[in-house]
């Protein structure tokens, strides 16, 4: 039986869910538990549809690290809470159900994996690193940082939920990211993304050059590396404008592939990724789904793990 390993970026999952499910509450005495309600009806939906043979909840043990800070210092600075150099600013109705995710992913006996220091894109490409040659891989993510993961050699693909959810998502592979940004791979995708700079995470790019230059550029000279150095050399087609706007970016430049390229040896202890077989712990998920509200997405997560009702 072929191997499939689903990879969550369960932030990325669980924001969408806060924004995209009703709050039914009653009352605002209530707590709130949309977030958590839609994440587990989108591990309902995934498993069901996509029959993995393993699972991880990957996790955000800090999600602005050090060192892309110490590399870019704008990096994710815009989405630091006020007077905050550590917190990321969290919707109120939806901080206080993170933790209940955690209940939830924990009595369900689903892995949920981080590393300190780490961010969860970096847990995502070690664990798909790990998987090469082993499994096949589903990254399911709303972010498109991860593009740069993709690989159909080693069935690396991603399942990109920002427009259809995890319903209809976007299944990205090399034939997409050719299609959608004309680059040819997941790597090139992440060159594309330095040259062209990500506003939502605070990187600056290069001026004047946009995502179709970027792609030109890279396909042209095969990669980042590779245009730097025609760069230094002189190469005639780099001429103008076009040649001062990369000469003038060559500090970022120098730093922003550690900020951009998700690590690929974040320090992760060995664990058990299959699917659970039994729930991990009844009486927490009991407790769970009698005082929050949860048993309907609860008994749907187990029927797509096929653990029945509670059993």
């Amino acid at each position: 039986m072929t191997q499939r390993l689903m990879l969550l970026d369960s932030a990325s999952l669980y924001f969408r869910a806060f924004y995209g499910v009703p709050d039914q509450r009653s009352s605002p005495d209530e707590p709130p538990t949309n977030a958590v309600r839609g994440f587990l009806d989108m591990i309902a939906t995934l498993v069901g549809t996509h029959r993995p043979t393993h699972l991880v909840a990957c996790w955000d043990n800090d999600w602005r690290p050090a060192f892309r800070v110490n590399a870019i210092p704008t990096y994710k600075k815009h989405r630091l809470s006020e007077g905050s150099q550590v917190q990321e600013q969290s919707p109120e109705d939806l901080t206080p159900q993170v933790p209940l995710i955690v209940d939830a992913l924990q009595a369900l006996g689903i892995a949920r994996i981080g590393s300190d220091g780490y961010e969860a894109d970096d847990v995502i490409g070690t664990l798909t690193h790990r998987a090469r040659g082993r499994q096949l891989v589903d990254v399911v993510t709303g972010d498109r940082d991860l593009f740069q993961l993709v690989d159909d050699e080693a069935g690396v693909r991603v399942l990109y939920t920002a427009r259809g959810g995890v319903r209809d998502p976007d299944v990205v592979t090399q034939s997409f990211l050719q299609s959608k940004y004309s680059v040819p791979t997941g790597a090139a995708y992440a060159d594309l993304a330095t040259l062209r700079g990500d506003t939502s995470d605070g990187l600056p790019g290069v001026t004047g050059i946009g995502e179709k230059t970027a792609a030109t550029l890279i396909n042209r000279y095969g990669d980042l590396a590779n245009l730097r150095r025609a760069l230094a050399e002189g190469d005639p087609q780099l001429k103008g404008a076009q040649r001062k706007r990369l000469e003038s970016a060559s500090t970022y430049l120098d730093v922003a592939p550690t900020v951009v390229q998700v690590a690929l040896d974040a320090p992760i202890p060995d664990f058990d990724a299959s699917l659970p077989r039994q729930v991990g712990d009844l009486t927490l998920l009991s407790s769970l789904a009698s005082a929050y509200g949860l048993t309907n997405p609860i008994n749907r997560v187990l029927g797509a793990l096929g653990l029945g009702d509670n059993d």
